[in-house]
């Protein structure tokens, strides 16, 4: 059986309001590891990263070689997107704003903390890839952004 987003925000509610630093839980389908940021963590704890998330930026655009191609801005992390700062207020970018590195384009919510995202690049909007209040795992595509040539 799959979780959904309500299930999801409840477990990080439920280690947010707990004495825990880690919690793992694995079924024969499914596998959760979720880990506070400021845990320590011993070496031999660490778990190999998947392929897929290797190939994710940690922060900021991953560049497409093709020529004229758009850059991506991908979820440094797993959490909630949040296109604006607070229910109502205007989103941070939209399609076809211009941005700079340090513009801050979305955040992300995890454990009840907001994450601001920087751009990461220069360039302009063109596509936004999530809607908002959408869980986003860690390397999933949040925009498209065409950069200055």
């Amino acid at each position: 059986m799959p979780l959904s987003e309500d299930d999801i925000r409840e477990i990080l509610r439920l280690i947010d309001e707990s004495d825990l630093d880690e919690l793992r839980v694995e079924t024969e389908t499914f596998s959760l590891h979720v880990r506070r940021r400021d845990a320590a963590a011993s070496p031999a704890d660490a778990e190999p990263i998947p392929e897929a998330a290797e190939a994710a930026p940690a922060r900021g655009p991953a560049y497409d070689t093709a020529a004229g191609s758009p850059l991506t801005i991908s979820a440094p992390m797993l959490g909630i997107f949040y296109g604006a700062e607070a229910p109502g207020a205007p989103p941070f970018v939209g399609v076809g704003t211009r941005v700079e590195p340090d513009t801050i384009v979305c955040l992300i919510e995890v454990m009840k903390m907001m994450n601001p995202v920087p751009a990461g690049t220069a360039g302009t909007i063109v596509e936004v890839c999530v809607d908002n209040a959408q869980l986003v795992e860690l390397g999933a595509a949040l925009f498209h952004v065409q950069p200055d040539r």
